[in-house]
């Protein structure tokens, strides 16, 4: 099943659609993201990794970006590796050009 890169519906249940506190989850995407990854690359074992996949995770689906979500699932489940990390990588790129967009 293929997951939306930005789920509106979603990100609406918590926003009432305001562009504003949109504005606001998709800044603080951003910058998990960039903190996740980078703690993802830096990861020295098991549980570093797991922690930032399963902190970006939660932070992806939060403001409904779903596929991100599903790739830090996966990434979490499969412990440190460069593939996971590139997956995780270009769904979170989809995901910052979709919030892009969407502002």
């Amino acid at each position: 099943m293929t997951l939306p890169v930005l789920d509106r519906d979603h990100l609406a249940l918590y926003t009432g659609g305001d562009a504003g506190l949109e504005a606001e989850l998709f800044g603080l995407l951003t910058a998990q993201i960039a903190a996740c990854l980078g703690r993802m690359e830096a990861a020295a074992g098991e549980d570093e990794w797991q922690a930032a996949a399963h902190t970006l995770k939660g932070a992806a689906r939060g403001v409904g970006a779903m596929a991100l979500g599903q790739a830090c699932e996966a990434a979490e489940a499969g412990g440190p590796d460069p593939s996971a990390l590139k997956a995780v990588a270009v769904e979170a790129e989809r995901a910052l050009d979709a919030m892009r967009a969407a502002a």
